[in-house]
C-alpha cells in the first residue's frame, strides 16, 4: 500500500500533541526509506568507506588497502577469524596508533561541524549560517587558545573541549542576541554581528599570542593550531570529541520535528506545541557543543557548516529528519577527503587541513552571498 507522505504530515498536524509524539518515529522512517535518501545514503556511505581506507593507507609508509581492511577488521571481528601474520608489525602499528585516530578525528570533526550548520541554518532560517561565519568557531578557538596560553592544555587534554565549548558557547549567544529582535534573526544582522565579534575575538586571540607571557614555542603551536590540522592525533583525542559528538547528534536528531515546525515560522511552531525559546535554547547549547568538540581537536577548520548542509539540502530537500543525518554523514566523508587532500598534495610537507577547507568554502560563500544579494541588503 502507497504512503500519502502530505496527507500523513498534515493529519499530524491536526493531531494533539501527545499523539503527534506517538507519530514521530513513523515519520522518521518514511523520510529515511524514501528512494532518493536511500541512494544518496548509500553512495555517501560508500564514499566515506573508500576516503576512510584511503586516508589510512596513503601517507609517508604507504599500506596496501586490502592489508588496512585486514588490520581493521581483526580488531572489529572475533579473536582468529581474520589472519594478519603477513603485515608486519611496524604497519599494524602505523594503521592502528597513528592514521587511524586520526581519520577517525576528521569525520567526527567534519560530521559534527555540518551537523552544527545544518541545525543553525534552520533555526536562523538562512542557508548563510554557520558556527565560523557567525563567530562560534572563533569563541571556540579563543576559548581554547585561553587554555594554551594559561599553560592548562599541557597538564590535561581535558581543558581544551572544556575551554572551547565556553568560548562557543559566549560567542554564538552573544551573536543570537545582537542580531535577534521581537522573535526574528535577519540575515544581514546576523552576518555583521558574527564578522564584528569574530573581529574582536581576533583581536583577543591575537593579544594572547603576542603577549609577553606566552612562549615563543607555545605561540607557535596555538598559530599552527589556529590554522587547523590533524596531525599528531591519538586516541585520547578521540575519546574527548567523541562523547560530545555523540551527545549533540543525539539531541539534534530528537528536535528534527521542531526544526521543521520553525522553519514555516515561530508563530505556527508556537500553536502546533512547540516551546521556541526552549528549543532555541537547547539547540543553540548542542551546536556550542559540537563546535567546542570540534575545534578543540582540530583547531579552527572553516566553511564545512556552510558548504555541507546546502549541498545536502540541494538532493535531499530542506526536511531536517533527513537533513541533519545526511549532513552528519556528508560532512565525516567531506573531512576525511580534505585531510587526505592536505596530506598527500604537497608530500612529504603537509597542507594545514583549513586552507583545504577555505579553498572550497570561500568560493562557495561568495556564490552563496550573490545569490542571496537581496536579502543581506544589497
Amino acid at each position: 500500500m502507497k504512503i500519502d507522505e502530505r496527507s500523513l504530515t498534515e493529519s499530524v498536524v491536526a493531531q494533539p500533541i501527545d499523539d503527534k509524539n506517538k507519530t514521530r518515529g513513523k515519520l522518521k522512517s518514511i523520510a529515511l526509506l524514501k528512494p532518493k535518501s536511500l541512494v544518496y545514503f548509500s553512495v555517501v556511505t560508500l564514499l566515506l568507506v573508500i576516503f576512510v581506507v584511503l586516508g589510512i593507507a596513503v601517507g609517508s609508509v604507504s599500506i596496501a588497502p586490502e592489508r588496512v581492511v585486514r588490520v581493521l577488521l581483526a580488531q572489529i571481528l572475533p579473536n582468529g577469524w581474520i589472519e594478519t601474520a603477513s603485515v608486519s608489525e611496524a604497519q599494524q602499528v602505523i594503521v592502528l596508533l597513528i592514521r587511524t585516530p586520526r581519520v577517525i578525528i576528521a569525520a567526527l570533526v567534519g560530521a559534527s561541524l555540518a551537523l552544527a550548520g545544518a541545525q543553525m541554518q534552520g533555526l536562523f532560517k538562512n542557508p548563510l549560517a554557520s558556527p565560523d561565519i557567525i563567530g562560534t568557531s572563533a569563541g571556540g578557538a579563543l576559548g581554547a587558545v585561553l587554555a594554551f596560553a594559561l599553560g592548562l592544555s599541557a597538564r590535561s587534554l581535558f581543558y581544551l573541549p572544556v575551554f572551547a565549548f565556553v568560548g562557543a558557547f559566549v560567542a554564538l549567544f552573544t551573536v543570537y542576541f545582537i542580531a535577534t529582535r521581537r522573535g526574528r534573526t535577519p540575515i544581514a544582522t546576523l552576518l555583521l554581528a558574527g564578522i564584528a565579534l569574530g573581529a574582536l575575538i581576533g583581536a583577543a586571540t591575537s593579544f594572547l599570542i603576542t603577549s609577553t607571557s606566552v612562549r615563543f614555542e607555545v605561540a607557535q603551536e596555538i598559530l599552527f593550531w589556529l590554522l587547523g590540522g590533524l596531525d599528531n592525533r591519538t586516541w585520547a583525542h578521540v575519546w574527548i570529541a567523541l562523547p560530545c559528538v555523540a551527545l549533540g547528534s543525539s539531541v539534534s536528531l530528537f528536535y528534527t520535528r521542531e526544526l521543521d515546525l520553525l522553519l514555516a515560522g515561530e508563530e505556527i511552531a508556537l500553536s502546533l506545541g512547540v516551546e521556541v525559546e526552549r528549543t532555541k535554547r537547547i539547540l543553540l547549547t548542542v551546536t556550542a557543543l559540537l563546535t567546542g568538540a570540534a575545534v578543540a581537536v582540530s583547531g579552527v577548520v572553516g566553511f564545512v557548516g556552510l558548504i555541507v548542509p546546502h549541498i545536502v539540502r540541494q538532493f535531499l530537500g530542506p526536511g531536517h529528519r533527513t537533513l541533519l543525518p545526511a549532513s552528519a554523514l556528508t560532512g565525516a566523508a567531506f573531512l576525511v577527503a580534505a585531510d587526505l587532500l592536505a596530506r598527500t598534495l604537497i608530500r612529504p610537507e603537509e597542507i594545514r587541513l583549513g586552507i583545504i577547507t577555505a579553498v572550497f568554502g570561500a568560493p562557495f560563500f561568495l556564490y552563496l552571498l550573490l545569490r542571496h544579494r537581496r536579502e543581506v541588503g544589497y
